[in-house]
Order: structure tokens, then sequence, then C-alpha cells
């Protein structure tokens, strides 16, 4: 493209300098010849007046005397009546000529004449400047669309490596701009694609990621219960463990619509009004055999009969993940407590263990953060299931640690 650019710059202006050269040349040549023609008419006309002078008045005509009145490289020739022989000053110029002649009151006459190979000489000199300014005209304009090219091919280029490495999975905008609007316009719209294939790739990994995390808690527990299934031969044990194990199944395919969800638009709730109770005491019994078998225990207490706003899987979900957090890594009885602040539902999970880290207190929702080489997931990802429907989740306590789930009530359930 740079070859192009300057080959087409060139043309150009070696076609302006073709036409405008040809034409100035065309108007030297004859100025020149004009001038030439003119000043050789004009100084036989001078010539012609002083030899009527000096006639008239009786003074002598020599050439001695008339050499002085004529231009160097001329020759003029002179007949004076009553003189057999011409008055010749200079030399007689061989080959084509330029003259003039002129014809006195008197009857004396005079002829002027130059070589044209003068003119020519002079016409060669103008050439030469003309060609000489066209030269400086050309190397300007190779300069020009030298700098020109480079200007336009360098971001370019720059574009396209750009382009390269979206291609090649590397995100990342490159903010850089070349004083030319096009192709600002041009890096403006990679860089939004950039941007937007950054947020594409990050939502991605975030939703492999809470996937892989939310779905191992309840998958642990409906392994759990289908473990319960194969260790006993009671129809009726069997019967109702397989009814829990299917409720776990529901729960856990809601799981996955809820993250599917998040992923398209983390502001997108589903929120209803539902049983609060009834979800925190299916928690507690899906929990209580691996709590038995860790010889721990979870109770709950608190408030009955409280009906909360939000999406009953989701709530399900949050719980789920602060009571995983108290069997992993705290200590003894685990109890979630319900209660009621202002026109909210609020549910407590504490244990009796070391809490949360003083340095990682206001950060334990974050990603990625843990003190005990956790994935830092679980509690950002509960966080927001639980803001996605109106509710938020705090730490209300670091030693002993207490987590709260902070729901709307049902606007029957707060007039009551």
């Amino acid at each position: 493209m740079r070859r192009r650019l300057i080959n087409s710059t060139l043309a150009v202006v070696l076609v302006v300098i073709a036409v405008f050269g040809i034409s100035l040349v065309i108007v030297e040549t004859r100025t020149i010849e004009a001038g030439a023609q003119e000043s050789v008419a004009s100084e036989a006309v001078r010539l012609v007046g002083i030899v009527e002078s000096r006639m008239g008045s009786g003074e002598k005509i020599t050439p001695e005397i008339l050499s002085a009145q004529i231009t160097a490289h001329r020759f003029a020739e002179i007949r004076v009546p009553g003189k057999p022989q011409p008055i010749e000053i200079g030399r007689r110029p061989a080959g084509d000529v330029i003259s003039s002649r002129v014809q006195g009151d008197r009857g004396e006459w005079v002829m002027v004449q130059e070589s044209r190979s003068t003119v020519s000489a002079e016409i060669g000199r103008t050439l030469l400047v003309i060609l000489a300014v066209a030269l400086l005209a050309i190397i300007a304009a190779v300069i020009l669309a030298v700098r020109q090219a480079r200007r336009l091919t360098a971001p370019l280029t720059d574009l396209a490596e750009t382009a390269e490495r979206l291609g090649s999975g590397d995100p990342r905008p490159r903010h850089r701009r070349y004083g030319v609007q096009e192709l600002d316009r041009v890096a403006d719209v990679l860089d939004a694609s950039a941007e937007r294939i950054a947020r594409m790739l990050t939502a991605e990994r975030r939703l492999a990621a809470d996937a892989s995390h939310q779905l191992r808690t309840p998958l642990t527990a409906l392994s759990m219960r289908l473990e319960e299934i194969t260790l006993t031969d009671d129809p009726d044990t069997v019967k109702e463990e397989a009814t829990i194990a299917l409720a776990q199944v529901e729960r856990l395919t809601d799981v996955v619509q809820r993250l599917l969800t998040n992923s398209r638009d983390p502001r997108t709730g589903s929120a209803v009004a539902f049983d609060l109770d009834e979800v925190v005491k299916q928690q507690v019994e899906e929990w209580r055999p691996a709590y038995r078998s860790a010889g721990r225990a979870i109770v709950r207490s608190g408030k009955k009969g409280l009906r909360a706003v939000g999406t009953p899987g989701a709530v399900a979900q949050v719980l789920a993940t602060l009571i995983e957090n108290s069997l992993m890594h705290g200590a003894g009885t685990v109890a979630l407590r319900t209660r009621v602040t202002g026109n909210q539902a609020v549910v407590e999970v504490t244990d009796a263990g070391p809490g949360v880290p003083a340095d990682l207190g206001s950060r334990v929702f974050e990603r990625t953060v843990s003190g005990r080489n956790s994935t830092g997931l679980g509690l950002a990802v509960a966080r927001d299931l639980a803001e996605a429907d109106g509710g938020r989740l705090e730490l209300l306590q670091q030693h002993p640690p207490v987590f709260a789930l902070f729901l709307a009530r049902e606007a029957e359930n707060i007039e009551e």
C-alpha cells in the first residue's frame, strides 16, 4: 500500500509538472523570442535617429562614433545617401538571425541583426531553471509522499496487529489514536470490541467458576442421600430418602438456572413470596447427616412463621454456602436463627469456630479472597444471589462468626 500511495502521488505531481511545465516552456520561449525581436527593432530605430540627427547638423558619421551606440554581439549596417559604401558595425552573424530594418526621413536606413543562437542560449538557461524547479518539486513530492504513506500505513499496520491480537484471544484494548478521523474511528470500534470480548470472556470464566463451586454443594448432598438409599433395605426409608433426593435435584436445577440467569444479567431476579421457615428447615435436614458424620450438630431457632420475598432456590443456595463454610472452617454447633428487623426477615448463621481473620473482615465477600486455601468464590456468589432479589448478605460479627441474610418480608406478613 505504501508503494501505491507513493506512486499515485508522484503520478499526480508528474502530470501537473508536465502540463504546466510544457505550457511554461512554450510561453517563455515565445516571450524571449518576441523580446529579442523587439530589442533589435528598438535599437534600429534608435540608430536611425542618431544618424538622422548627425546628418541634420552636418556632423561626421563614422563606425567609431556609432559603435558605442549598439549592443555587443549585434551587427548593424547603415546606408547614408551620398555614400557608396555602407557603414558596418560589428561582425555579421552567420546562420539564422533576428533582423530589423528601419528607414529614416532623409533616405538613410539602418539594419540591425543578432544571431538567433544568442536567443537560443537564453531560452536554454530558462529551460534549465524550469527543469531545476520541476526537479525540486518532484523531490519535495517524494518526501511528502513517503511521509504521508508512513502516516497512513503505520496506523493501518498497527490496527491489523490489534485485530490479530483480538483474534488470538488477547482482548486488551490499546487506546491508540493516530490523528486521522477515519483511522481513529476504526481504533474506537476495535477498542470497544476488545472491551466487549473481555467482558464476555470474564463472564464465561466467572460462570464456569461459579457453576463448579455452587454445584458441588448440592451434588455432595445428593450423593449422601443416594448413599443412604444404598445402605438401607427399609422401603419406607428408601422412599423418604428418594423423595428428599428428588427435591434436591429440583433445587439443583434451580441453581443451574439461577447461575445462567445471573451470567446474562446479574440484576435479573425472580422474587416471589415464600415460606422462609420451610427453606431453613430443608437446609437443616439436608446438612444434618454431614454434621453428624463430623461429630457436630446443626440447630435452628428464632421467630417462626416468617414469609419473605425472594427466590427460594437462591435463598437455599445462600444458606447452603454459609452452612458448608461453617462445616469446613468452623467448629462446634452451627446455629441458624431467624428474626425480624423492621420490614426485613433475617437469617443468621453462626458457629463456635475461630471466625474470620481481622485482615479479611472487610474483604471476605470479594472473589478469590479466602483465609483457608479455598477458592474464595462461595461467599461472593452467595452475595450476588442475595442481591439479585433485593436482599443482602453481611458479616455482622467476626469472632465468633455471624453471617446474616437480610430479605424483604411479605407485605401481609409485615402487617401482622
